[in-house]
């Protein structure tokens, strides 16, 4: 478990319907702003280890560009086959300006 939080940036950088992926050691987390509401999971889709970022939202779920799996990015869990099982959510904060996430395992 990380216990250093990793800068993601502002909200000027990270505007409403847009991603980042940053790098928590080994760990690629994409932190989406959806409508304003910030979320981080792990960029692997749990059905067959794709990235995640860049998939389509739709409302709070991103697509999986491989296969079309879903995930509710404010639960982690998956909404549409082939995948099965969460992904792995991570806290976010915002402190001075600056959007913040780690890997919390």
């Amino acid at each position: 478990m990380s216990e250093t939080w990793i800068e993601v940036g502002t909200r000027s950088e990270l505007l409403p319907g847009e991603f980042k992926v940053v790098w928590d050691g080994d760990t690629a987390i994409a932190v989406f702003n959806i409508d304003g509401d910030l979320y981080a999971v792990e960029d692997i889709c749990t059905h067959d280890g794709g990235e995640l970022a860049g998939g389509e939202i739709i409302g709070h779920e991103v697509e999986c560009p491989r296969h079309g799996a879903r995930f509710d990015l404010r639960t982690g869990e998956p909404t549409c086959p082939p995948a099965y099982e969460p992904i792995y959510r991570f806290p976010v904060k915002e402190e001075q300006g600056l959007i913040w996430t780690r890997d919390d395992r």
